[in-house]
């Protein structure tokens, strides 16, 4: 089965990103509500034309089980299609090419998407020193028979940051490291940010030498190239041709998409430098009946730069082990030859949870709708927009067009 670019997205919202500490504290069924309420009016659309619903149901504060109902409820809805997606930051590239996928079958007409990233009001009796363990372990699994718990925990594995930095070590031990290279994507991304008022770091740009002088958190990654996490949340509707043409923007139309999971900890990859996006990528664009050429930009989940020189590769922007030359090659900026994550990315722009991949999701849908502002670009039809859960283990893509 292939999408036949008979859905859209045509609405969409989010938070400006906001550090906790300032940031209001919501619950999520409160966020979810006011989410969607704003993606309804960007789209033109009420709520009684969503009669299908995608929820993230990982840490969801108000329910552990069965969150697509409580939700459904919260809101009046009665939906078709209900699907609760817990794949990080693919999420939202997840929700999205399920939505079309729903569509397509005759499940439903328009399909809300929503992810929230708030803070949620304290509970009085909640264990704070729990709290802050699972903060500090990431995706990591500490539960009774869980393998991460046994063979990655008591040896140093825990959070993001080593997984990641082991990936980029074994990159550069196979094909050689290029740290000012490495640190350019960061400074292309700030740079991006400058033109985004709503982007957390909008007003402080940086240089490579800013990047490579700051503190290396985990060899070789240093502080400013590692994703800010901020409070925030984003939702989008994906809805029929006939309900689209009706709706306030143009439409940005879903032609391809791809999905791949191959395992839960780097520990366990056959090849750390490949990248599950590989197929994914793969899939999407033969899907669409396009090729990374023909891409107007690329909106790449970004929470570490080594996730975006491994995503460009293993896309097939350029060949594996030549990203290094492809980044000192190419101007990354808005302005520039190969425009990437042109709203700040999340190193840049923030990363609010699981509701950070769907900032490049909404960049790629108001580039395409031409509602940019100051750095809206050019040619701005096609989009690549990939997604990143866990340590590289699960990835998406999904190819956008206007037309």
């Amino acid at each position: 089965m292939s999408l036949t670019g008979k859905a859209a997205i045509v609405g969409c919202a989010q938070y400006r990103p906001e550090k906790y500490a300032t940031a209001p504290q919501m619950f999520h069924l409160e966020q979810m509500a006011d989410l969607a309420r704003l993606a309804l009016i960007d789209a033109g659309l009420t709520l009684q034309d969503i009669d299908g619903l995608a929820v993230n149901g990982a840490h969801f504060n108000e329910a552990t089980a069965f969150v697509p109902a409580v939700v459904a409820e919260y809101l009046g809805l009665q939906v078709g299609f209900a699907e609760t997606v817990d794949l990080g930051g693919t999420s939202a590239v997840a929700m999205a090419w399920r939505a079309a996928a729903a569509i397509q079958l005759g499940l439903c007409r328009a399909v809300l998407c929503v992810i929230p990233g708030r803070l949620t009001p304290p509970d009085p009796d909640a264990d704070p020193a729990a709290f802050a363990a699972a903060m500090q372990l990431g995706g990591h699994s500490q539960r009774f028979g869980a393998p991460e718990a046994e063979f990655d925990l008591p040896y140093g594995h825990l959070g993001q940051n080593t997984g990641y930095a082991m990936i980029a070590q074994q990159y550069a031990h196979r094909y050689g490291y290029d740290a000012a290279a490495m640190a350019g994507i960061a400074v292309a991304q700030r740079s991006n940010a400058q033109a985004n008022p709503e982007a957390l770091f909008h007003g402080h740009p940086i240089t490579v030498d800013d990047v490579l002088n700051s503190k290396v958190v985990a060899d070789p990654l240093h502080l400013l190239e590692i994703v800010m996490p901020v409070a925030g949340g984003a939702a989008f509707i994906v809805a029929s041709d006939d309900l689209a043409r009706d709706c306030r923007h143009r439409p940005v139309r879903i032609r391809g998409c791809g999905e791949q999971l191959d395992f839960k900890s780097p520990s366990y990859a056959r090849d750390m430098t490949v990248t599950p996006i590989a197929r994914a990528a793969q899939r999407a664009f033969g899907m669409a009946g396009l090729t990374p050429a023909d891409m107007d930009m690329a909106q790449i989940y970004d929470c570490y730069t080594i996730t975006v020189l491994l995503s460009l590769e293993d896309a097939g922007f350029c060949g594996k082990g030549e990203g290094m030359a492809f980044l000192r090659e190419h101007d990354l900026t808005w302005r520039g030859d190969f425009p990437l994550n042109t709203h700040g990315g999340q190193l840049s722009f923030g990363q609010a949870g699981a509701a950070g991949g769907m900032s490049q999701l909404i960049e790629a849908v108001t580039q395409i709708r031409g509602d940019a502002g100051e750095r809206q670009l050019r040619k701005h039809d096609t989009a690549f927009v990939s997604g990143t859960g866990g340590v590289m283990s699960e990835q998406g893509a999904l190819i956008l067009t206007g037309a």
